[in-house]
C-alpha cells in the first residue's frame, strides 16, 4: 500500500486502478470503474508557488507540465493531451535543458500559480450567521456562549452579518450602533431579492436603477448601504456581542400539542438573497444553527401537530412523507442560487429530533458546505467543531472559497461525473461521457466552498474500442489527467493549482497480473462506498447488498486464482486480499443499512463519506480497533467479537464515534480505585493510554467525533458491539471465557467468505 500513499502525498490522488484497463470492454469487465479520488487542496510540503501566469496550450487550454515534450532548440512544447505544438512566449526564451521553469521539473507534477494580474485584488471573506431561537433557554445559553467564542476568532478583515429566526425572520442591522435595530420578514412565504432591496431601504433617498438584476456596488448599491448589514468583524464586535447577548427564546407562545413554528427555509432564502444583493461572486458562507424541525413556510419538513411524527426511512420508501419532495425542490433552488453567487451553506444541526438535514443535503453538498450533527449545542461535538473552523493553528481547515475545477484527459478517456461536494457548470465538452454519474455532463465544476480535506471522486469511461487498428494508432501507452483548481485562498488572494498525472494502460487477455499489481484496494472500497450511496439515493428499488455481492463475486472470479468448482483452491493476491473484508463491513455499515438511523443521520453520514479522502473513508467503512493490556503494548486487533477480553481495554475508531471499552475485570478494578493506590502505577498508565490516543484522534478530525467511554455489559457497549464481526453469536457452541457474544442472526465474515469462494469458482 505504501507506494499508493507516496503518490497521494505528492499529488493528492488515489486511483483503484493504477494500471488502467485499456479498452471499453476490459474496463467494464473490471467491475470497479476507472476513477480517481482527488483532494484539490491537499497540503503538499515544498509545493512551488509560482508568481506568474501559467502557460496554456492554444488548442485544449491545458497547462504546461512535466509530461510535455519540449524542443529546446526550436523553443516549442508539445501538449500531451492534444499533441498540439506550441511556441514558447518571449519571457521563456532562456529555457534550456539546464535552465527549466519549475513547472517542467519532473518532481513538480503539482504546482500553484499566484499571479496578481489574473487574480485581481484580495477580497475579505464574508460570514453570515443564521440562528434559530425556537429552543429551550438552556440550549440558547449554550449557543450564545459558542457564538461569542466564534465571533472572537473571526479574521479581523472578514465581513459579518447576523440573522435570527423563529416564527419570523429578523435581519439585524449591525451598522446602527445606537440601539438594536432589525428588519422583520414573515416566515410563511418566500422573500425575493426585489423585496429585500425595497424593504431593507437599499435605495433610501436615491433613484433605483430601472433595469437588470441589481447586485453589489457595481450596480449602484452604495457601500454604506451594504455596510449596514455586513460589517468588518473588528468594527462591529461590540454591537454583535450585544445582539448575541440579548438573544432570547422566540416570544410566540407554543401550545402543548404543537411544535414551535420555525421558518428555517425562509431564513436561509433571506440570507442567500441578502448575500446575492450585497456581495455576489465573492467568497461567503451562510452558517445556519438549527435546533429543531422546520414547520413553517417553504422547506418545512413536518406539520406543527405533534401527533404527526417526523418522516422516517420507511415513510420515504412508501412515499408517505408529503412534504419531503417539496422541501427538496425548494432547497435545490437555493443550491442553484448559491452556486451561481459562489456562496456556501454550512449547517450545524443540534437537536434530539431531526431538523431536516436530508432535505437540505442538496444545498449543502452542491455548495461544498460543512455539516455538523450533534444532540445539543452544549455537546463537545458541536462546540469544538465550531471553534476548529476558525482556529488559525497549523491544523486548521484552511477554508477556501469560490473554487472552479476543470479537468483535461487523454482523448480515449471520458468523464462520467463527480460524486462529491461540487456542482456541475454544464460546460459540455468532448470529454463528457454520455452516461452521467453524480455531477456530470461537463468538464468544469463549481466548488463554492472547499478545504484541505475536501476530496472528489471522478468516475471515467474508457472510450477506446477493441480492434486491430485501435492498437496501431496509439503509440504511447500512457493516459494523462490534469486537474486545474482555481480558488480563493484562505488568505484572500486567488490561486490556481495544477496537478498532472499519468498512468499506464494495458490491453489484451494476458494482462491480469499487471492490473492486479496496480490495484489499490483501499481506494477501490472508497469508490464502491460512494457509488453504492449514490445509487441508493437515485435509483428506485435498488438493492445495495445484492449489487455489492455481485460486484465482489465478479471481481473474485476474474482476479482470483482457483481450479474450477473447487472452493478450497481459491486464493487472492495480497493486492486484493483485504477487499472482501472491506465489502463485508461496507454491507453492514450505516451507509447501506439504514435501519435504526433517521434519514437525517443517513444523509449526514453519506455527506461526510462523499467529502473525505480514502484513509478517512476506510475508517468509516471498516473501523480500526486497538487493544491495550498488561501483557503487551497497544496493538491493532481484528474487528471481531473475539477481541473482547475481561482484562483488556479496547479503543474503537469508527470516524464518527471513538469508543473506549473496558473489559469487566478492568472496570471492577477501576471502580475499586486501584489506579490511585501505590504500587499500581502500571494500571493507572493502562487506563490513561487509550484516553491519550483517543484525544490525539479527536484533535485531528473534523467534525469532532463523539467520545464514548463504556464498560463490558454496560448499555453504551452497543457502540462497539454493533461494529464487530459476529464470529461468536448466541447460538455458537463454545464461546470463549471472559469474552462476549453478539445477539444477532447476521452472518459472520467466515461464513461470508465461504459463500464467496463457492460462488467465485463456479
Amino acid at each position: 500500500m505504501s507506494e499508493f500513499l507516496d503518490l497521494e502525498a505528492q499529488d493528492g490522488v488515489r486511483m483503484p486502478w493504477n494500471v488502467i484497463p485499456g479498452t471499453k470492454q476490459e474496463a467494464l469487465n473490471c467491475v470497479i470503474p476507472v476513477s480517481t479520488i482527488y483532494t484539490p487542496l491537499k497540503p503538499i510540503p515544498d509545493i512551488p508557488v509560482l508568481p506568474y501566469a501559467p502557460l496554456r496550450c492554444r488548442m485544449c487550454r491545458s497547462i504546461l507540465n512535466p509530461f510535455s515534450i519540449v524542443d529546446y532548440v526550436a523553443k516549442i512544447w508539445v501538449c500531451p493531451f492534444c499533441f498540439q505544438r506550441n511556441q514558447f512566449p518571449q519571457h521563456y526564451s532562456s529555457v534550456s535543458e539546464h535552465n527549466l521553469p519549475a513547472e517542467l521539473f519532473p518532481q513538480y507534477t503539482t504546482v500553484e500559480y499566484l499571479s496578481s494580474m489574473e487574480t485581481g485584488p484580495v477580497v475579505p471573506p464574508v460570514f453570515i450567521f443564521v440562528v434559530d431561537t425556537c429552543m429551550i433557554e438552556e440550549e440558547i445559553g449554550y449557543l450564545k456562549s459558542a457564538l461569542a467564542q466564534a465571533v472572537e476568532l473571526l479574521p479581523d478583515n472578514s465581513l459579518v452579518g447576523f440573522i435570527t429566526f423563529g416564527t419570523y425572520v429578523q435581519v439585524h442591522e449591525l451598522g446602527f450602533g445606537l440601539l438594536p435595530k432589525s428588519y422583520v420578514f414573515k416566515g410563511t412565504k418566500e422573500v425575493t431579492k426585489e423585496q429585500i432591496l425595497e424593504q431593507m431601504c437599499f435605495f433610501a433617498g436615491k433613484q433605483k436603477p430601472t433595469t437588470g438584476v441589481i447586485a453589489g456596488t457595481r450596480d449602484g448599491l452604495s457601500s454604506e448601504s451594504i455596510a449596514r448589514f455586513l460589517l468588518p468583524a473588528s468594527e462591529c464586535e461590540f454591537v454583535l456581542n450585544s445582539v448575541i447577548e440579548e438573544m432570547q427564546k422566540d416570544p410566540w407562545p407554543v401550545p402543548a400539542d404543537l411544535r414551535a413554528s420555525r421558518c428555517t427555509g425562509v431564513a436561509l432564502s433571506v440570507a442567500a438573497n441578502l448575500l446575492g444583493v450585497c456581495v455576489p461572486g465573492s467568497g461567503a458562507r451562510i452558517m445556519a444553527f438549527v435546533g429543531g424541525p422546520s414547520t413553517e413556510g417553504p422547506g418545512s419538513i413536518v406539520s406543527k401537530s405533534l401527533s404527526e411524527p417526523i418522516r422516517s426511512h420507511k415513510d420515504l420508501d412508501k412515499d408517505s412523507a408529503p412534504l419531503y419532495d417539496k422541501a427538496v425542490k425548494f432547497y435545490d433552488q437555493i443550491a442553484k442560487q448559491l452556486a451561481h453567487q459562489g456562496h456556501v451553506l454550512d449547517l450545524f444541526a443540534c437537536a434530539v429530533d431531526q431538523v431536516g438535514v436530508a432535505e437540505m443535503k442538496v444545498a449543502i453538498e452542491k455548495t461544498g458546505g460543512i455539516v455538523v450533527l450533534a444532540e445539543s449545542f452544549g455537546h463537545s461535538v458541536f462546540k469544538d467543531s465550531l471553534i476548529r473552523i476558525f482556529q488559525s493553528a497549523n491544523d486548521n481547515l484552511g477554508l477556501s472559497f469560490n473554487g472552479i475545477l476543470e479537468i483535461n484527459c487523454s482523448k480515449d478517456v471520458k468523464v462520467q461525473g463527480i460524486i462529491g461536494p461540487c456542482t456541475s457548470m454544464e460546460k459540455k465538452s468532448p470529454l463528457s461521457s454520455d452516461t452521467v454519474i453524480g455531477q456530470g455532463n461537463t468538464s468544469a465544476w463549481k466548488m463554492c466552498g472547499l478545504d484541505r480535506k475536501t476530496s472528489l471522486c471522478f468516475v471515467y469511461d474508457i472510450a477506446k474500442k477493441d480492434g486491430p487498428d485501435s492498437i496501431s494508432q496509439s503509440t504511447s501507452n500512457q493516459f494523462y489527467f490534469q486537474f486545474l483548481t482555481y480558488y480563493q485562498h484562505n488568505e484572500g488572494q486567488m490561486r490556481l493549482r495544477s496537478t498532472t498525472i499519468s498512468r499506464r494502460w494495458v490491453s489484451g487477455a494476458d494482462n491480469v497480473e499487471e492490473l492486479v499489481a496496480g490495484f489499490d484496494q483501499e481506494a477501490a472500497a472508497a469508490v464502491m462506498a460512494r457509488l453504492v450511496s449514490f445509487k441508493m439515493e437515485t435509483e428506485v428499488d435498488f438493492d445495495p447488498v445484492r449489487w455489492l455481492d455481485r460486484a465482489l463475486i465478479r471481481i473474485c472470479s476474474k482476479f482470483g486464482e482457483y481450479q474450477k468448482e473447487t472452493p478450497s483452491s481459491f486464493s487472492l493476491s495480497p493486492r486484493l486480499s483485504i477487499f472482501p473484508q472491506f465489502i463485508f463491513n461496507l454491507r453492514r455499515s450505516q451507509f447501506v443499512q439504514v435501519f435504526n438511523n433517521s434519514p437525517d443521520e443517513t444523509a449526514y453520514f453519506r455527506m461526510m463519506l462523499d467529502r473525505e479522502n480514502v484513509v478517512n473513508a476506510i475508517v468509516m467503512i471498516q473501523p480500526s480497533l486497538i487493544s491495550y493490556s498488561f501483557q503487551s503494548g497497544p496493538e491493532p486487533v481484528l474487528l471481531d467479537v473475539t477481541a473482547i477480553a475481561s482484562d483488556k481495554i479496547l479503543l474503537l475508531d469508527s470516524y464518527f464515534t471513538v469508543v473506549i471499552f473496558h473489559g469487566v475485570t478492568i472496570a471492577q478494578w477501576r471502580n475499586a480505585g486501584y489506579q490511585d493506590q501505590e504500587g499500581h502505577e502500571a494500571f493507572a498508565q493502562l487506563l490513561k493510554a487509550p484516553h491519550e490516543e483517543a484525544s490525539s484522534i479527536i484533535k485531528e478530525r473534523f467534525p469532532v467525533p463523539r467520545l464514548v467511554v463504556c464498560d463490558q455489559y454496560g448499555s453504551q457497549a452497543r457502540f462497539l458491539l454493533a461494529k464487530l464481526n459476529p464470529s461468536v453469536t448466541y447460538n455458537s457452541d463454545n464461546p470463549s471465557p471472559g469474552g462476549d457474544v453478539i445477539f444477532t442472526d447476521d452472518v459472520s465474515f467466515q461464513v461470508f467468505m465461504d459463500h464467496l469462494q463457492r460462488l467465485a469458482v463456479q
